[in-house]
């Protein structure tokens, strides 16, 4: 495992690439964050030893026709006015009809799917907002198929849904974009046990370009992925890259009890109270140890094995700071006992 100063690198899967062991995510560039701070942002987290950053087509979010690409122009932009392409690991995403995000039809239609033809113009437009020839990890964004990984609570076979692109057509895609060089790694995102094994399965048989990657949500209020694709990870050589490591910053903190009047409205709007009981505790055991709520949980989060970075994402340079405040933490063993303990008794809570 390399090291720059005090960032760990990992192997994404057996693509041969290699990532920091924390990946920044730029999904609010171009729209609620503004350039010269996305700039700074990506200045900062770099300064840091972040070589990983994470976009995708339909960013920023929320998505909406006036904005949508803008975060991958953006981070091309600041690759080629800082003269990085060689020296960092863009990650990108193409869009498919099964979302969580809303009507997206502003992006190739009504007819969007996992084919070849939405596949080959969704890269050829990636490549040009990004201002390179090649993408180190184009990844699936959704599955066409309804999963469980998008918040659904249990698995609903419909045997009459209408009729998906077959995942061997989308992998002959990837693999022929693979071979002509515009793309270096591919990964699927959002994706379940079967799914996964599905590709893998697939590129065997037909000599196609493995998975290296799932990008899937994984925190100390989600740890899912830990109930069948831990396992999957780990025996296929497949890293996770874990978005919303601090679950959309109620790990933080801030959200607490004892916060003001704004962040209790939040948690009494947003947070249930099982969900505010794990977050309590979760501080109860940082304060113990003299630690900052989101660097234990990001701490956490990077010391899992399965783990190949960490997506952080901050909407300004000051949080982005704070957050990066992880990156020497190694968390002590009673500190993960008591992190276990609270899981073991109100497991991912809802």
């Amino acid at each position: 495992m390399e090291r720059r100063g005090h960032l760990q690198y990992r192997d994404l899967g057996r693509s041969g690439l290699k990532v920091s062991a924390f990946g920044l995510g730029v999904m609010t560039f171009g729209g609620q964050t503004l350039e010269d701070d996305a700039m700074r942002q990506l200045d900062m987290a770099h300064d840091a030893g972040v070589i990983l950053f994470d976009t995708a087509e339909n960013y920023p979010i929320p998505t909406g026709p006036e904005t949508q690409g803008r975060s991958e122009e953006v981070l091309g932009r600041w690759i080629a006015s800082r003269g990085l392409r060689d020296k960092v690991i863009v990650a990108t995403k193409v869009a498919g009809p099964g979302n969580a995000a809303g009507d997206m039809t502003h992006i190739r239609g009504p007819e969007r799917r996992l084919d070849r033809a939405n596949i080959r113009q969704a890269v050829e437009d990636s490549l040009r907002r990004l201002g390179t020839d090649y993408i180190d990890l184009y990844q699936l964004h959704w599955p066409e198929r309804a999963v469980t990984t998008l918040g659904r609570s249990r698995y609903s076979h419909l045997p009459d849904a209408p009729e998906q692109v077959p995942l061997g057509e989308t992998l002959a895609v990837l693999g022929e974009l693979v071979d002509e060089g515009k793309v270096r790694a591919i990964g699927v995102c959002n994706e379940s046990p079967w799914g996964a094994m599905a590709y893998l399965r697939l590129a065997e048989a037909g000599g196609l370009p493995r998975i290296a990657a799932i990008q899937n949500s994984y925190s100390l209020l989600d740890r899912y992925f830990e109930l069948g694709l831990a396992e999957t990870s780990m025996r296929e050589g497949l890293g996770l890259l874990a978005y919303s490591p601090l679950a959309r910053g109620t790990l933080t903190g801030k959200y607490a009890g004892g916060a003001s009047g704004q962040s209790k409205g939040f948690a009494a709007r947003m947070l249930s109270e099982n969900k505010q009981r794990a977050i309590a505790a979760y501080g109860e055991v940082a304060r113990a140890h003299g630690l900052e709520p989101a660097h234990m949980a990001l701490a956490f989060a990077k010391a899992q094995p399965f783990m190949a970075s960490v997506l952080m994402a901050a909407s300004s340079v000051d949080q982005l700071r704070e957050n990066l405040g992880a990156i020497e933490l190694s968390l002590p063993k009673e500190a993960v006992q008591a992190i276990n303990a609270i899981h073991d008794a109100n497991p991912n809570p809802k």
